[in-house]
């Protein structure tokens, strides 16, 4: 269990404590706001301004980078105002936080692509539609207005002793790892975003605690009230070992397919499951089932109907089932395939039907579904093989093939 040193009480902020590994400042006998995040969510006359910063560094968010994004929801839920920054500038440094040598700078291109895809691929976990909920900020607005008065005025509130106390530089100091200049900007930049948006909580992964301090620290010099920190907690991956990373190759993508965000799940080790459960998905966790292999079930087809929707999640699992647990679906070039093609045809070709005239019976039957999707139109048509790229299509309940280039 990841909270089981944090309070659950009161009962209607379970969900503010739920797989949180910390808050800070709490002190929980106190009824002072700015000591206890309790007090400030039950006094505050207003919602609160919770911050969250995402850098897009990279293409692809994994399931690790939703935990976050998921309390950000809960906030959401809660009524108050989410603040996703988009860290367009501090991009181009790169955080280095555990970080044993200096990251490449990405150039504007690539993090401005970079911060479209972060944006799509967060659209499922949070609510982007009801007003006043969501506020998206890039931290280009404030942070490229910088000359160069303001930031060595940013530069005076720390010291080299403290800086060189950050995890990670601290190791590279002592190794005579080259730490350079730029790279202590990082964390005073992305503490200054806080109070661009005058942040009342900030949530983060375990690791960057410095740097939610460093926003505390710097809300005080600008006279505003320092915010909370909400630490959570950095998922192990599937390999039930290492934290996931798509470069260990235990991850697990939020634009995944639904079939492969489904197969890796249930398959994620017994002693991971509990807290995954806790982390990734609402389910109360005191009715979840006792035999491992149900449980693996329930958590594949739960992320994945997050993820894709409930149609999605149940093709996923009739598949998996399909393939007894531990296969994979069966693929089907289309680099063959005549475009426009047909469904009926499309049906025959990929041997789900032996020939065309019983692809068009089964259409008509209604025993064909792609990506959980009833299909019933005999002539379907689909123009480009972009149309089907990663799909996958279902004869009956135990007939698959998945779409590749």
């Amino acid at each position: 269990m990841v909270t089981e040193h944090l309070p659950v009480d009161p009962p209607e902020l379970s969900w503010l404590f739920r797989g949180v590994s910390e808050i800070f400042p709490q002190q929980l006998a106190s009824l002072d706001p700015g000591e206890n995040l309790v007090q400030q969510l039950r006094q505050c006359d207003r919602p609160l301004r919770v911050k969250l910063g995402i850098d897009p560094t990279g293409a692809d968010l994994h399931l690790g980078h939703s935990i976050p994004v998921r309390k950000l929801r809960a906030f959401q839920d809660a009524g108050h105002q989410a603040v996703l920054i988009i860290g367009d500038f501090t991009a181009r440094i790169g955080d280095p936080t555990g970080k044993s040598e200096v990251r490449r700078q990405l150039s504007e291109d690539e993090v401005a692509e970079n911060a479209q895809t972060y944006l799509d691929q967060v659209r499922s976990i949070l609510d982007f539609e009801t007003p006043g909920r969501l506020e998206i900020r890039y931290n280009s607005e404030w942070l490229s207005q910088m000359d160069l008065g303001k930031t060595l005025g940013l530069l005076s509130t720390m010291t080299v002793g403290q800086m060189l106390a950050k995890e990670g530089f601290a190791e590279r100091y002592k190794k005579e790892t080259p730490i350079f200049l730029h790279e202590f900007l990082y964390p005073l930049m992305q503490g200054y975003d806080s109070v661009a948006v005058a942040a009342d909580v900030e949530l983060g992964g375990t690791d960057q605690k410095f740097n939610i301090a460093v926003g505390r620290d710097l809300q005080r010099q600008f006279g505003q009230r320092p915010q909370f920190g909400v630490l959570l907690p950095i998922l192990i991956g599937t390999d039930g070992v290492q934290k996931m990373s798509k470069s260990l190759g235990n991850y697990v993508g939020l634009a995944e397919h639904p079939s492969d965000q489904y197969q890796k799940l249930q398959k994620v080790p017994d002693h991971l499951l509990e807290s995954y459960f806790e982390l990734l998905t609402d389910l109360p966790l005191d009715a979840l089932p006792t035999n491992p292999r149900d449980r693996q079930g329930l958590l594949a087809f739960a992320v994945v109907r997050q993820s894709h929707g409930e149609a999605a999640a149940q093709a996923a699992q009739v598949a998996a089932q399909s393939a007894g647990q531990a296969g994979s679906v069966p693929e089907f070039s289309l680099a063959t395939v005549q475009f426009p093609a047909k469904l009926f045809y499309l049906l025959s070709a990929s041997s789900l039907c032996k020939t065309s005239s019983e692809a068009r019976r089964q259409l008509q039957a209604g025993a064909v579904k792609l990506e959980g999707q009833r299909l019933d139109h005999v002539d379907q048509i689909f123009q480009t093989p972009d149309d089907l790229y990663g799909k996958v299509l279902q004869l009956g309940k135990s007939k698959f093939t998945r779409f590749i280039p």
